[in-house]
């Protein structure tokens, strides 16, 4: 696993943003799975505005979303697909065709999970996936106990996890308690992950994820088990690393030696 910690969110941001384009540049049909969240807000301006400068294009990208609350329209404020266009795909020349999200509208459940993995593999796979982590460590909606070898299937979300996103929906408005996620098995089968934890209020599940037993206690920390994991942190989010001074050395050799 490698442990990048920058000064500030700006900084990180951009440097995930730079890790996303050089990926998508070294290969000719690239499949990015995609996060929603605040994490990942500054990227996607990161990666708009080398679109809009002419050094990044995404028309022959298929992206791959993490994840969608059960119940809500594709229309609604708080959609993760109204997200996505909103806050990327309006922005930039994708094909919204080409970007799916594990969407169900009739309530069958597991033939919309199953579809999702299944239109995964017939795009040959998820070769970078882009993650955030929530404060109790779930990646994706995977809540903690979530199994370490969990398919995409739809999951409660914990009261710690309604009370943080409660925030984005009106005080009048219904909530959505399920959504469709991504299991834990799925996400470890992209050939390459990069996670982003910014502010100091997700250091100590970032410490969990990075330093911590392996536990299904603290989804997250599954990605230890696999072999191309980039963290991009910021000072804050690091902050609770016992290695911190260790990971800072360890890039600066990087660099020294262009490695």
């Amino acid at each position: 696993m490698r442990v990048v910690i920058l000064p500030t969110e700006a900084e990180a941001s951009n440097f995930a943003g730079q890790f996303i384009a050089d990926y998508m540049n070294n290969n000719k049909n690239p499949v990015v799975g995609l996060a929603t969240g605040s994490s990942v807000l500054l990227t996607y301006k990161a990666l708009i505005k080398r679109h809009k400068e002419g050094r990044l294009s995404f028309k022959n990208l298929v992206t791959f979303n993490l994840d969608e609350y059960v119940g809500l329209p594709p229309n609604h404020n708080q959609s993760y697909r109204n997200y996505m266009k909103k806050e990327l795909f309006d922005h930039i020349d994708i094909n919204q065709n080409n970007a799916f999200i594990p969407e169900c509208f009739d309530e069958n459940f597991d033939s919309a999970s199953s579809n999702y993995e299944a239109n995964i593999a017939k795009h040959g796979g998820i070769g970078l996936q882009l993650l955030g982590v929530g404060s109790n460590g779930h990646i994706g909606f995977n809540e903690p106990t979530s199994s370490l070898q969990s398919r995409t299937r739809v999951k409660t979300l914990t009261k710690n996890t309604l009370s943080k996103n409660a925030r984005f929906f009106d005080p009048n408005e219904r909530q959505p308690s399920l959504a469709i996620t991504m299991g834990i098995g799925t996400i470890m089968e992209a050939k390459n992950i990069l996670l982003i934890g910014l502010g100091k209020h997700k250091s100590k599940a970032v410490a969990e994820v990075i330093e911590g037993p392996l536990s299904a206690f603290c989804p997250g920390s599954a990605l230890q088990n696999h072999e191309n994991v980039t963290v991009i942190l910021d000072k804050l989010a690091a902050a609770d690393l016992k290695l911190y001074e260790y990971y800072i050395q360890t890039e600066k050799m990087k660099s020294e030696y262009n490695c």
